[in-house]
């Protein structure tokens, strides 16, 4: 994880590395910086591991480096062969596809239920985190856009008040996060992306009728460009 900013109160910390990493617990620091990287798409489907560059980059040495490895390969994000290393694992192309499929229909179920009700409350949280949004939009600041779109999606499913809904809603978007990460790493359509994002807002505020139609749309132009990038990365 990172490093907490210092506050005014005197606390024993683990001395650091040029990095921000802490020498205490540095594998397991490591393990999360690696897994940010993947989720996020800096590093590719299928490439491989640079050990030394990555021990340069974090200012560590290889053993540290082998032990995060070995936790992100029991979760199934890199895989290890002898003789040939370390590499991020692939994406099922096709499961990515058929989750969407699912997806579609739960922002568009979303959407009738949010009609009846979402609240005043729930109404301005949302506006404040697409505003906030908006700023990174503005800034150029793409990781950042990406986790507070994922943050307002998550937030519209459950502002509808249904609970299993929210729970199946969210359980499918982690397992598309990478691939969303991966696609957005390689094209993004952000000036579109956020005009649908606006529509959304402006259909929430109204409780709109249309609102169910405007959540599916943007799903299937959010699923067609993943696709796309995934595609293209495995041609």
């Amino acid at each position: 994880m990172l490093i907490a900013p210092e506050t005014s109160t005197k606390v024993k910390t683990s001395p650091v590395n040029g990095r921000g990493l802490r020498r205490s617990g540095l594998s397991s620091e490591i393990a999360d910086r690696l897994r940010e990287m993947i989720q996020e798409g800096e590093l590719a489907p299928a490439s491989r591991i640079m050990e030394k560059e990555l021990c340069e980059y974090f200012e560590i040495s290889k053993t540290p480096l082998r032990e995060a490895l070995k936790v992100l390969v029991a979760e199934g994000l890199i895989k290890h062969r002898q003789h040939l290393g370390y590499h991020i694992s692939e994406i099922d192309i096709d499961e990515i596809g058929s989750i969407f499929d699912v997806l579609h229909g739960l922002e568009e179920l979303a959407g009738r239920q949010l009609c009846i009700r979402i609240d005043e409350e729930a109404l301005s949280a949302i506006e404040r985190k697409h505003q906030a949004m908006v700023v990174h939009h503005v800034n150029g600041k793409r990781i950042a856009y990406f986790r507070l779109n994922q943050e307002i999606h998550q937030m519209i499913v459950d502002a509808a008040r249904n609970p299993v809904l929210s729970s199946i809603y969210a359980n499918l978007m982690a397992k598309i996060h990478r691939a969303r990460g991966v696609a957005n790493a390689e094209s993004l359509r952000w000036q579109e992306s956020l005009l649908e994002h606006e529509q959304i807002m402006q259909a929430l505020s109204a409780s709109s009728a249309n609102l169910p139609q405007v959540l599916r749309e943007h799903s299937e132009h959010t699923a067609a460009e993943v696709m796309k990038a995934l595609h293209q990365l495995a041609s």
